[in-house]
């Protein structure tokens, strides 16, 4: 139905403001709607008259067409009277008058509406409702027509509560306008019901229903205001409702008795009013249904009439202050015995404090500088008496409207939190109507003077801003964490940039409030670089120190340190239970090591205070940083820090504490760590295999695993095949002078490291040289026979006949190996050596080669070309080595691996400790080249393995490494 009427109306009103949707509240025949106006979004009541409402329900007759005529002219004395009202209110101007703010518009369908102050309800309304949850049982006990739906979608009732100092304020206010219509605008108001009174959103009570309004009789004062007549206002008219009509229940015997229009009129009606407010149903004592005769009737006996001994015709006790001097002075038949709208202020019924202070907030613009400040001051003894819709609508909004004294700022403020703390709904209240006025008081001023440069700050509003950084809890519990972010934030910021070291000190204070409620990356990006700024640059002690306590407050310490003493419960006092701090770290791990920390390494001064706070955020970041972090980087500037020269024993003990937990944890989980790489079976290189060099482990080069072992040796001191050949004997000669073309090769062997340089019992070690490298690990166990590998023509060299036949003796006739040391006799054996016999080797005279098919004879069977063979020696099976032939270095080119297991000798010089026979200097030789040494080791190694190893010459190295230059001198 409301959206059909709204699209009648092409007012400039309906253009301009957003209505809603349904009416919120009613008085007579207007319907009042909530309204916001489009362009500011300022909140505003329209008030809306249909002229179908005068139409009388259907069926009803009206006696023919004169009947009609006069309804109609009737319904026009209606709508004039109704333009009236508006007309009257646009000129009167006054706190306790409903202030306009639209004028009066008709719309297409005939109807009239136009726009005031926001209103919650008319008195009418209210006090309907009041009879409804009385009768219902309570206020939860029926739906209330007042309950408005939040913008977040939640519903909640309007406070619209009826308490003693409600009706007290209400009523000041309602004698105050009175007073102006009478002595300013000498107008008498005529209809004073509760449907003339409105609430508007502060609570204040404002006078309306000014259709019936009219200057009393012989009045001199000028007027635009036309009288009206009383005939014609109290000729009760049954074809029109009852509320467009004058309400003869609280009109004046001087109207209806006696015919005249006087002042003292309204005084009667405000009398019957206190008794509708305290009466019960909330309505006036006297139902005369607009019959003026029966009017008449009532009041010709003082028994039918309120008065004193009838307690005034209420159902409900009245209060004694009410009867006395009140009620008794304005239910009175004659005009002159009642009160005036000005002595009607002075009652004793308003002579309490509370009343009192209203009425000085309400005046408070008019008072003295000193009035102010001590109202202000004495104002938060009495808050706790006040009821707490007033505190919310009529104290807090006036308190607010007074920030703009920047004198009286702090004392404000501090009412100002006092006041949301009390209030049940105090979450909204600070959201709405506190948070707007702090952020015009604080920002607006920041942001206006934030272009100019250092801007000059303003000292009372700076100690404003400190009233709200001590009641920051307030504001953190009454804010959600949104409002919390964009309104409260930017106001501790702007305290924090204050050159003012104690405002500073105390938005420091506030972090262990505003850190739950900020999200990480607010106070990461947003809050935290202001403080760190502030740190760095400070010059003062006292910030420093609380800088370091914020510090450990974003890293996650206690607020307070814990008492340590525990009581055993049996005192009998119930103590209050702490406050658990909360040990998570507000800052990620990467902002503390990466900023916080090089913050607290670059502290300049000793001072025991700061060196003490910044131990407390050690204690705070060592359990946020990994271990290496800790020895790394926290480790040392803790020792730095507790080797100051001003510190006492206490507080270096305090250090060393934290010094001794940290390097037990990093020591615990390193331990840890490495036993688990432990576990995993990881080997560690000792120092023994840096020092080796490339050279075996033994001294003797007989007790590591040589290649193939046996198969490998007997190959090598019988001439024969092998998988890598190559290079020269000792004397330079060519060891393959009578071998076949397949028994020489070009490639070398790359070193091979030592693994397991014990052997068991069943297994002779192999030989060793001083430029091998022993195997990683055994080859594998095939039975691939040698490499057929490119082979060369080589000529023979029969110079070095003699090398052969006198090569198994061995005797000490070479003048660079004939120490009487190193010859030993043949007959001595090393006890580790197993006694198996070495199987017969067969030369061949007749070429000076190998002949491989006697070489892999029994003892070649059995173990591959690429095992591990057991070699074992047999210092008697000398006679085999008859013919050895002499052996020319191959080329050196290529590098493949081969079955033969020796590696090159070292490039420059070797270990001290290791037996062997450097190689001669040759052009183009590869250091790993090692085939062509294989025999001119093997030669000297055949004596040497019945030796043991406390009989090794180590001064043989010298006299061999002066003898390879010589190429004439005779190794026999």
């Amino acid at each position: 139905m409301f959206s059909n009427a709204l699209k009648s109306f092409t007012s400039n009103i309906s253009s301009n403001y957003t209505l809603s949707p349904q009416p919120t509240s009613y008085s007579g025949p207007w319907k009042i709607y909530d309204a916001k106006k489009k362009s500011t979004g300022k909140a505003a009541s329209v008030f809306i008259f249909e002229k179908k409402s005068l139409e009388p329900p259907a069926g009803a007759g009206f006696g023919g067409r004169s009947a009609a005529s006069g309804l109609k002219s009737a319904h026009e004395e209606v709508i004039e009277r109704l333009k009236k009202e508006a007309s009257s209110l646009a000129r009167l101007r006054h706190p306790s008058v409903l202030e306009l703010a639209e004028p009066m518009e008709e719309t297409r369908g005939g109807g009239l509406m136009f726009a005031t102050e926001p209103v919650t309800a008319s008195l009418a309304g209210l006090l309907q409702e009041k009879d409804e949850q009385e009768k219902a049982g309570g206020v939860g006990g029926r739906r209330s027509r007042y309950v408005v739906e939040e913008a977040d979608g939640q519903k909640r009732r309007r406070e619209l509560e009826i308490d003693e100092l409600e009706i007290q304020k209400g009523l000041l206010q309602i004698a105050k306008g009175l007073e102006f219509l009478h002595e300013s605008a000498g107008l008498v108001h005529a209809n004073l019901t509760p449907d003339a009174i409105f609430i508007n959103a502060k609570s204040d009570w404002k006078i309306s229903g000014l259709g019936f309004s009219t200057p009393p009789e012989n009045s001199t004062k000028p007027t635009s205001v036309t009288p009206i007549s009383l005939s014609e206002a109290l000729n009760y008219d049954a074809r029109l409702p009852r509320y467009v009509q004058l309400n003869i229940d609280y009109t004046s015997p001087d109207f209806v008795m006696d015919g005249n229009i006087t002042f003292a009129a309204d005084m009667f009606s405000l009398g019957m009013l206190i008794i509708a407010l305290y009466n019960s149903p909330h309505k006036s004592p006297l139902d005369f249904n607009g019959s003026s005769s029966s009017y008449k009737r009532a009041f010709s006996s003082s028994s039918s009439v309120p008065n004193k001994t009838n307690n005034f015709m209420s159902s409900q006790p009245l209060p004694r202050e009410v009867v006395n001097g009140v009620l008794d002075r304005l239910i009175t038949r004659r005009p002159a015995q009642r009160l005036d709208a000005r002595e009607f202020q002075q009652a004793q019924y308003f002579d309490n404090i509370l009343v009192s202070t209203i009425r000085f907030l309400d005046s408070i613009a008019g008072k003295s500088p000193n009035e102010k400040s001590q109202f202000l001051r004495g104002l938060p003894r009495i808050l706790n008496q006040f009821p707490k819709s007033v505190l919310d609508k009529k104290i807090l909004p006036a308190l607010l409207e007074e920030m703009k004294d920047r004198e009286l700022l702090t004392l404000i403020l501090q009412n100002v939190f006092k006041i949301v703390t009390m209030l049940p709904t105090g979450k909204r209240a600070f959201t709405e109507k506190v948070i707007p006025k702090l952020r015009e008081t604080f920002l607006s001023a920041s942001n206006a003077t934030a272009k100019v440069a250092a801007p000059e700050r303003d000292s009372l509003k700076e100690a404003g801003l400190m009233v709200l950084l001590e009641n920051m809890q307030i504001a953190a519990e009454n804010s959600s964490g949104k409002e919390f972010k964009d309104d409260i934030l930017p106001i501790i910021n702007y305290a924090l940039e204050s050159p003012t070291h104690s405002l500073v000190d105390a938005a420091l204070r506030t972090l262990p409030v505003v850190l739950p409620i900020l999200d990480f990356s607010t106070v990461k990006n947003e809050l935290f670089p202001v403080i760190a700024s502030i740190f760095a640059k400070t010059s003062s002690m006292g910030i420093k120190i609380r800088g370091l306590e914020a510090f450990k407050t974003l890293c996650g310490g206690g607020s307070e340190p814990q008492d340590e003493f525990q009581g055993d419960g049996l005192t009998g006092i119930v103590a209050a239970p702490k406050v658990k701090s909360s040990n998570v770290s507000i800052l990620d791990k990467y902002t503390i090591q990466e900023k916080v920390v090089p913050l607290l390494r670059g502290i300049k001064t000793k001072e025991p205070a700061v060196m003490m706070a910044a131990l407390d955020v050690f204690k705070a970041i060592s359990g946020q940083v990994d271990s290496d972090f800790l020895a790394m980087d926290i480790l040392p500037i803790l020792w730095q820090f507790s080797l100051g020269p001003l510190l006492n024993l206490p507080q270096f003990q305090g250090y060393m504490t934290l010094i001794k937990s940290t390097s037990a944890r990093v020591e615990n989980e390193q331990t840890r760590k490495l036993q688990e790489l432990g576990a995993n079976n990881s080997t560690a290189t000792t120092r023994n295999e840096f020092m080796s060099f490339g050279g075996s482990g033994a001294t003797n080069g007989f007790d590591s695993n040589n290649g193939n072992g046996d198969t490998d040796f007997e190959a090598l001191v019988r001439g024969e095949k092998q998988g890598s050949s190559g290079g020269t004997d000792m004397l330079g000669g060519d060891p393959w002078a009578h071998g076949s073309a397949s028994a020489s090769s070009s490639t070398v062997l790359p070193s091979r490291p030592s693994t397991n340089r014990t052997r068991s019992n069943n297994a002779s070690p192999a030989a060793t040289f001083s430029w091998s490298t022993p195997p990683v690990s055994p080859p594998p166990h095939t039975n691939l026979s040698a490499p057929k590998l490119q082979s060369r023509a080589i000529t023979p060299d029969n110079t070095f006949s003699t090398l052969n036949s006198a090569f198994p003796a061995l005797s000490a006739m070479n003048p660079g190996i004939g120490s009487s040391s190193f010859a030993q006799p043949q007959q001595q054996s090393r006890p580790a050596m197993s006694t198996n016999t070495i199987p017969s080797y067969s030369s061949n005279t007749q070429n000076g080669g190998v002949d491989w098919s006697k070489a892999a004879g029994s003892s070649m069977t059995s173990k591959p070309w690429g095992g591990a063979a057991s070699f074992t020696s047999n210092t008697n099976n000398t006679s085999s080595f008859s013919s050895f032939p002499a052996i020319a270095p191959p080329p050196s080119q290529q590098n493949p691996y081969s079955s033969f297991n020796i590696a090159p000798p070292a490039p420059k010089s070797l270990p001290s400790g290791s037996f062997g026979i450097p190689p001669p200097p040759m052009a183009n030789r590869t250091p790993s080249s090692a085939s062509g040494m294989g025999v001119g080791v093997g030669m000297p190694s055949l004596r040497p393995q019945t030796q043991t190893q406390s009989q090794r010459p180590q001064q043989i190295q010298p006299q061999q490494q002066s003898n390879w230059g010589s190429g004439g001198d005779s190794l026999i």
